[in-house]
Formats: structure tokens, sequence, C-alpha cells
């Protein structure tokens, strides 16, 4: 069969279950799961944007090894080259600024990235001023070209957008009903479809926006501080909030149209299609916006925590019943065996696999099962003895329980998953057997994969 997948940056979970700090319309997503699958407890692996990538294209996890770095640097495994021994042809279409850096376009047969997200700058306009966008103290603090931060910069290279159709996502989508339309009738393709957004800055316009916000008069909160939420007041954090959620129904939208045309040429009938995202984002839990603390008035370490871990999995493919649910635990690297599986492709990894086929499971096969556990985590060493602060630190999740060895103010953390899903309240001083289960869960995991000691020592003396 054919395979599409479609990747939306920083696509919160609960952003498809309308239960969030401020509920997103996804009216596209929604049908989407009435033909598909729908995995509901799916956690990130290694953490954020391209380590995240490289789980996924390889099957691999790659955290305790390496960090953000070029895509081979770290697996001889890519989705498009191992389906390629299949006799697939393949095609990235990206808004990402991250891909081609990482050097993910290597290994498709065809790869278009569309640039100017973030401080991608295509092309320079130095006869117009970069004009600040957001107070310095409100939003991210590092700083790029001209000493000018993201939010800046990002208005600045695409001043020239009118309406909706001049952002990012339609752009993409474009690019991919294109393909679609040029090559349906050749079989089998992979397309790798990776929209950017909703990845800050959050721009989709701003009559989308007051739909979110009416009453809002301030300056548009068009980004996070990558920090403490209280920095911010109430009706701006607020803001900040609707932004996201416009910019993630402007997502869902485009991402509609990707849909729309598959289901246009017939390609329900022989493909395999599937929905996700790398992560998700903080917008005041845990008083914080972001998913990482790049702030200078911020110390605290950054768990892992749900509204970051927890991402959406939808699969469609001929021989799953559309509109179930699965709620077993899954992560990224499981998801290019389970589509080889549902697709029928024999190939052979040039490495072994961490994750496994969970075709069984969306198939609703008695006996089929999840992972036991799932941690969430990104490159972290010890330095002296000890983890830095500011770090994103490991989290692990299994059905019931959410275990930080290192929590925010670097104390273990846990968190009841049944009745507290964005770990909101620590219950470590009460359940003090849970957390030395959940530290040994984490020991072993890293054991089982072969971690090196490096990685290792950070949670041995916890």
């Amino acid at each position: 069969m054919n395979v599409v997948l479609i990747i939306s940056d920083t696509f919160r979970f609960d952003n498809l279950t309308h239960a969030g700090p401020m509920p997103v319309r996804t009216p596209c997503l929604d049908a989407f799961a009435q033909r598909a699958v729908s995995c509901t407890n799916v956690l990130t692996g290694s953490f954020p944007t391209i380590p995240h990538r490289t789980d996924l294209t390889s099957g691999r996890f790659g955290w305790p090894w390496y960090p953000w770095q070029a895509r081979e640097l770290g697996t001889q495994n890519h989705f498009p080259q191992i389906l390629a021994q299949a006799g697939y042809v393949s095609q990235l279409i990206c808004d990402c600024p991250h891909l081609f850096p990482a050097r993910f376009n290597s290994g498709f047969h065809a790869a278009v990235a569309l640039r100017g997200q973030e401080s991608d700058l295509a092309m320079l306009r130095m006869n117009h001023p970069i004009e600040h966008v957001m107070p310095p103290e409100k939003t991210r603090m590092d700083r790029f070209f001209q000493k000018r931060n993201l939010p800046d910069l990002s208005a600045w290279h695409n001043r020239d957008w009118q309406g909706e159709e001049d952002r990012f996502p339609p752009r993409t989508a474009a690019m991919a009903v294109r393909f679609l339309e040029e090559n349906y009738r050749h079989h089998p393709f992979f397309l790798w479809v990776d929209f950017f957004d909703p990845h800050e800055p959050w721009d989709a316009p701003e009559y989308m926006v007051r739909r979110y916000d009416p009453d809002y008069r301030g300056t548009p909160m068009v980004h996070p501080n990558y920090g403490k939420a209280s920095d911010l007041t109430p009706k701006e954090l607020r803001n900040l909030r609707a932004h996201y959620c416009a910019e993630a129904e402007l997502v869902d939208r485009w991402v509609g149209r990707v849909l729309q045309k598959i289901e246009d040429l017939g390609l329900f009938e022989n493909s395999v299609v599937l929905f996700t995202s790398d992560h998700g984002m903080s917008l005041g839990e845990h008083n914080r916006t972001g998913k990482s603390n790049i702030n200078d008035g911020d110390d605290r370490y950054w768990p892992i925590y749900p509204e970051i871990a927890h991402v959406p999995l939808l699969i469609a493919a001929p021989g799953l019943t559309g509109g179930r649910t699965v709620g077993a635990l899954l992560q990224p690297p499981d998801i290019l065996p389970t589509v080889l599986d549902l697709a029928g492709a024999q190939a052979r990894p040039p490495q072994p696999f961490h994750g496994q086929s969970r075709a069984a499971l969306l198939r609703g096969e008695a006996g089929a099962r999840g992972r036991d556990v799932a941690v969430a985590a990104s490159y972290v060493r010890a330095q002296n003895g000890k983890v830095r602060p500011k770090e994103c630190t490991p989290v692990v999740y299994t059905a019931e329980w959410a275990y930080a060895p290192i929590g925010a103010e670097g104390r273990p953390e846990l968190y009841d998953r049944r009745t507290d899903p964005l770990a909101a309240r620590d219950v470590a001083a009460q359940w003090p057997d849970v957390c030395r289960q959940l530290h040994a869960h984490l020991l072993r995991w890293l054991a089982d994969h072969d971690a090196p000691a490096e990685a290792v020592a950070p949670y041995r003396s916890e």
C-alpha cells in the first residue's frame, strides 16, 4: 500500500479531545478519526523536534546516545530508504525549517521545503526595519539575525502576508495536494508531509484568534516566553492560548484539505494514512509557557510533563475499523514497524528496531498489547555528579502513573494519570513505593536498551 505520513509540529493531544485549557476546533481531524483508529496513549520518545523525527524515521530511540544532530549521525535507518527496498518512490514536503539542515531530505527521491518559518531567512529585506512584535520580557529571550528574536524576525520576513492562504499551512497543503494529483496512479509511493505549525510564532489571521479571545485589546501574544507563565498577566496568557488555538485550527483546516484530496483520488482504498505530532506545548500548566526552559528568569528543571509528551496518532488503512480507539501505551519507534506491517511492505532495516509493530493491536486482535512503560526524555548528561538546572528531564509513563525522577525543583515527582491527566497534583509523598518501582523501571529500560553509562549516571543515585 501507499504510505502518507502527516506530522504537525507542537500539536497537543488534547486538541483532538477538546479538553485543553482552551478547546480547539478540529472538524477535519474529528472527521478523519471516524475513518481511522485513534491511538489515545502515545507518548513522545526522544525530545524535541529532530530527536523525535529520528526516532520515528528509524524505529529506534536516540535520546540515551545523542542529542539534536543530523539524522545519519545517529542511525542508519531511514523511513524512505527502508521502504525503497519494497519498491516505493518517496517524497518529502515540509515547512519545518529543521529537516533539511538535519539532512532528513537525504534518502528521499524528491524533497521540497517551504522557507521562512522562525528565523529561517530565505530573502533579506534590509530596506524595511525589523520591528518589535512583542515586549522582549514577554517572549523568548534568545537572539538571532541582527540580535532580534524569533517573533520579530518571522513577522519581518513574512511581512507581505495579507490573507489566510499566505500562511504556511495552506501553502504546504497545496504542495501535498499537487503531489497527490501528479502521482496517485503510481503504486506504491511514500509521502511525508511535515507541517511546522502550530509551532510558534502563532501567526494565524487575527480574526481567527478573536474567535477564541474576542475582548483582548493588548499586544498580540504570538510567542511563549519559554519560562514562567506568571510573567504574563492573566489576559496575556489567555491571548497566548488563543493564538495557539487559532494556529492549531488553521492546521486542522489544511490537513483536512490533504485528507480530502486523498478521498477524492480514492487513495484511502490502497494507502496507510497517518496523522501525528512530535510533542505538545505548555500553555500555563506547571506555571510554564513553551516546551523547554530557555528563560533567564526560570532556574527550574522542566520535566516532559503530559501536555508536552502526550501526542495524537490517527491511523487509517484498509482492514482497520474506523472510529475505534486504542488506549495501549505506544511510542514513536513503534510507528515505522507498524506501517511496514499494515502496508505489507517487505523490508529489512540496517539496524534492528527498538519499536514493534502494533498492527495487531490496531486490528483489535485478541491478546495484542502495547508497552508496559514509556519513557519520554531528552539527551541529558550529569556534570560534576548533577544534572544542570533548566534541563528537560525524563518522565516515566505507565497506564496509571507519570513519574519524574528529577522534578521541577530537583526532587522526584509522581502523578496519577487516571485522575490527573495533566500532572497538576504531585503525590510522590503518598506513594513512595510507586516512585521506587518506577525508578527501577527507568533503570531497567536503560539496561534493556544497552544505554551508555553516562546516560544512566544522572538517575543511578536517585
